[in-house]
């Protein structure tokens, strides 16, 4: 997924190196598959303020996603691939056979027209939604299930991936974008391939009206705060406040925040490197 440089006409393109969407093929989304996205401003349902720095931004419909892939054996044809503005990998509309729309997370790779299809008889081809103990050793997975049949929550922004290394017993161990090695249940299902957009990360802003945009606020840097705002305020000119924290004083270097006995601790096989 190519990335385009702006030529500096104005200050917020000088810097801008922006998505070039070249694998998107239209930009009107189906209504049946729209869901209207609520703004919070931060606040809870007293109205008071419990989260800083959110407000403003551009209104957004949500996309319904099928992140379960649960219509086995049936097959459907890639309709379109479109942007998402809640997530950071494209979207693919898919038409089943008979008849149903379903939004898809996007495989890099994926073209309109492809055919894809889930389930035990589904070949191991990208874009097709199998059972991890379906799947031969080495593939590359994405939008992988934690619990079976409560649909995919790992691996699902722009460019992730995550690789079957082994099968023991009744799980399958499965390296992490983030180098983890960990262990799922075989019954988990995972779609083949790596999320679209994978140069997301090249992209350059080029200006703050951008991240306004998108709902995000300036955020104050702590030292310039006041000793009765955050403990890393106060002090005579430039002082650097001392060891990073948050405002409530837990450091941001080397603590671990990882509950000591996590249940889910024994799934994991080696962390992540540091």
């Amino acid at each position: 997924m190519p990335v385009k440089k702006f030529n500096p006409i104005t200050p917020g393109t000088r810097f801008k190196i922006g998505n070039a969407y070249t694998e998107i093929t239209t930009n009107k989304p189906e209504k049946s598959l729209l869901e209207v996205k609520q703004r919070t401003g931060g606040r809870n349902h007293t109205g008071k303020r419990s989260m800083r720095y959110i407000g403003g931004g551009h209104k957004q419909m949500y996309r319904l996603i099928d992140w379960k892939r649960d219509k086995h054996g049936v097959g459907c044809t890639v309709q379109t691939i479109e942007y998402d503005p809640n997530r950071s990998g494209f979207i693919a509309l898919v038409m089943y056979a008979d008849g149903e729309r379903r939004y898809i997370l996007s495989p890099n790779g994926l073209k309109v027209g492809d055919k894809l299809m889930s389930g035990p008889d589904a070949p191991p081809e990208l874009g097709n939604a199998l059972s991890l103990k379906d799947l031969p050793l080495g593939t590359i997975v994405h939008n992988v299930e934690l619990h079976p049949g409560k649909g995919g929550m790992l691996v699902r922004s722009a460019g992730a991936s995550a690789q079957l290394a082994a099968k023991e017993d009744k799980y399958a161990v499965l390296k992490m974008p983030s180098g983890e090695v960990r262990k799922i249940l075989l019954t988990c299902m995972a779609t083949v391939g790596m999320v679209s957009n994978p140069d997301h990360s090249l992209e350059v802003k080029g200006k703050a009206g951008a991240n306004r945009w998108k709902g995000i606020k300036p955020r104050t840097r702590a030292v310039a705060m006041n000793p009765v705002d955050h403990p890393m305020g106060g002090g005579e000119g430039k002082a650097s406040g001392g060891q990073p924290r948050s405002r409530t004083n837990v450091y941001s270097r080397g603590l671990k925040t990882r509950a000591p006995k996590n249940p889910s601790s024994k799934f994991i096989v080696s962390r992540r490197k540091k």
